[in-house]
């Protein structure tokens, strides 16, 4: 093969690899330029709030809000945020709202949005679990579960938890042992364990 047959081929390589690279950026720039508004700054929400930046999280998840009031990712960001700090009136406060707008609004053709609103009922039940609500913390384990149990799924450690060696963050496995207790005389109910119950996991959908 001559000389210029190698350049032309090299050519047409280098050309082929290019113009792959460049629909790949092209095709992740208009993925990120038609995502809806206050997509991005949920995730950074989301970020933020592991890293336990709480303030920067907090102010991520109104810039959402700002941007499309009633971004169901930016609310439960938010209240995640609450819980974290446990300020927990907030944190029902926003779980509520959240709850009523997605049963008024969620269709059957909306798999995240029905995670999100499972996953809003079982933090919702965190927070009643944590301050001693039991029986209405089981109640909205339940209608979590009965919304979409995948979602809340968590680790199997249901043998874990009745042992009370580690807490777990299966709302299943927590509302068994609720409801278990709550047939047991008062004086001999075991409902909550400090240092277990600090362990309890906050839950989210796959994808906020």
């Amino acid at each position: 093969m001559s000389a210029s047959a190698n350049i032309i081929k090299r050519f047409i390589i280098y050309m082929a690899i290019l113009t792959f690279v460049m629909f790949t950026v092209w095709a992740l720039i208009r993925s990120f330029m038609n995502r809806p508004p206050g997509d991005y700054e949920t995730e950074v929400c989301d970020m933020r709030l592991k890293d336990k930046l709480y303030d920067k999280a907090l102010q991520a998840a109104n810039t959402a809000l700002e941007k499309t009031p009633d971004h169901r990712g930016a609310i439960m960001c938010k209240a995640l945020v609450f819980i974290s700090q446990k300020m927990y009136e907030e944190a029902n406060k926003e779980l509520n709202y959240l709850i009523k707008f997605l049963e008024k609004n969620l269709t059957v053709d909306d798999p995240t949005g029905k995670g999100t609103l499972a996953a809003a009922y079982a933090n919702r039940g965190i927070i009643k679990d944590r301050n001693k609500n039991y029986e209405e913390a089981l109640q909205d384990y339940v209608k979590a579960l009965g919304i979409d149990g995948e979602a809340v799924a968590g680790p199997g450690l249901g043998t874990i938890i009745l042992n009370y060696k580690f807490k777990s963050s299966s709302v299943k496995e927590r509302a068994l042992y609720l409801n278990e207790q709550l047939q047991l005389p008062e004086n001999e109910r075991v409902l909550s364990i400090k240092e277990l119950d600090d362990g309890q996991v906050m839950h989210k959908p796959g994808k906020l």
